[in-house]
């Protein structure tokens, strides 16, 4: 007949002090407690299965108290009456608890800015990691980005609305959506759950003109751009229209044959005079493109319609965009980009205005009334569409809006 052993005391526990060596106090059902020289106690289990003999641990005291060690105790003899060897199930445990913490909303961002880095401003990347820092990662950032639900996001969106930081709440969402995003793209989330809170946060209250020709102006536009939630093409049209600033119908109508990635350039037949074009691409058009290749690089259109691949997506997905954005047509168009890098590239940047004309796709005639070609001044061009890139960039991440302050 076994050994009946009295149960501890919450009083025999605390009173237990180190000796010269470990001892244990026993609790019944093979648990006890030991105690370590230095006074540290431990919660031990000792049980056989297969025919060998094993230890589990619970924990230390008082950590894990009396009561939550029995609870242990009483799970493991469940999972023993049933075959199951606790010391598995307690290694699953630990392997899913540190999976799931590698695959954390913010394992996850991090890896996802560390990939952007080769490709964006160094500025942007640093700017980026303070919002998510400051407003995201406290709140969220612990949890498993895989469980990762809209209201989890909404109540980190409130918590910075609240505060009246109306652009900062929309910036977030935007940051999120992309790292969400990422997570589908790498197997680690099936869906992004912020699409679900359009309209969910206030609206920015921002003036526009049907040209925004003023840095300040640009900078809201471009910032509301980087957060838009809609659909991941029109999403990727609107960010490379103001970086190439060619005619909205052009943009719409981008073949994937037209580009050569290898030498960042894009040519096609103007639409007004039917003249061959070439459009320099900066490495954020380069990134853009890479990223939706995989969805639509099949096809014949970069920004395909979403009923069928043979036709572009239409005007009005632009247009639509901007509406749930909060721009009406009276505030800005898509052309309203070519008024834009025409104004600032000029007044602000100091771009010649040949060279600018030139990439607009303007007539343009050197000094003695002759038509410049196709190619004409091509690496100045490149020079000045990475320069317009990298302004624009910093313009959205609240950089210096000109070398003046103006």
């Amino acid at each position: 007949m076994p050994k009946l052993v009295k149960p501890l005391s919450d009083a025999q526990i605390r009173n237990a002090k180190g000796k010269g060596k470990p001892y244990k106090l026993a609790d019944g059902g093979g648990m006890y407690l030991t105690i370590q020289p230095h006074g540290a106690k431990l919660w031990r289990m000792d049980y056989t299965f297969g025919g060998n003999r094993k230890t589990l641990s619970f924990g230390a005291y008082p950590a894990v108290s009396l009561e939550q060690a029995r609870k242990r105790r009483d799970e493991a003899k469940k999972l023993l009456a049933a075959d199951i060897d606790p010391s598995d199930v307690k290694k699953a445990q630990k392997q899913a608890k540190l999976e799931r913490a590698a695959n954390s909303f913010e394992v996850v961002a991090r890896e996802w800015l560390e990939r952007r880095k080769a490709v964006i401003a160094g500025r942007t990347a640093t700017h980026t990691l303070a919002f998510l820092e400051k407003w995201v990662f406290p709140f969220i950032g612990d949890k498993p980005i895989a469980d990762m639900k809209a209201s989890d996001f909404l109540a980190v969106l409130r918590r910075v609305e609240s505060q009246g930081k109306i652009d900062t709440a929309h910036r977030i969402r935007g940051y999120c959506s992309q790292v969400m995003r990422y997570a589908v793209a790498t197997e680690r989330a099936e869906s992004d759950p912020l699409i679900a809170l359009t309209g969910a946060i206030q609206p920015r209250n921002v003036a526009h003109r049907a040209a925004i020709t003023e840095p300040k102006q640009a900078a809201e536009l471009l910032r509301m751009i980087d957060g838009y939630s809609g659909t991941f093409v029109v999403a990727c049209a609107l960010k490379i229209a103001p970086y190439v600033f060619v005619r909205p119908g052009e943009l719409r109508a981008m073949r994937w044959q037209d580009i050569d990635l290898d030498t960042a350039e894009w040519r096609y037949a103007v639409t007004k005079t039917k003249t061959e074009h070439i459009v320099p691409l900066a490495k954020q058009v380069i990134s853009i493109l890479k990223e939706i290749h995989p969805v639509t690089g099949h096809g014949k259109y970069v920004f395909p319609s979403p009923r069928t691949g043979e036709r572009p997506m239409s005007d009005n997905a632009v247009l639509s965009a901007f509406r749930r954005m909060g721009i009406t047509k009276e505030e800005m168009t898509g052309h309203g980009f070519r008024a834009m890098a025409r104004t600032i590239l000029d007044e602000v940047l100091g771009e010649r205005v040949d060279l600018i004309e030139h990439q607009l796709a303007h007539a343009v005639r050197d000094p003695l009334g002759r038509a410049y070609n196709r190619t004409s001044h091509l690496p100045e061009r490149k020079r000045m569409m990475q320069r317009w890139a990298d302004y624009l960039d910093e313009l959205r991440d609240g950089g210096p809006i000109t070398h003046e302050n103006r």
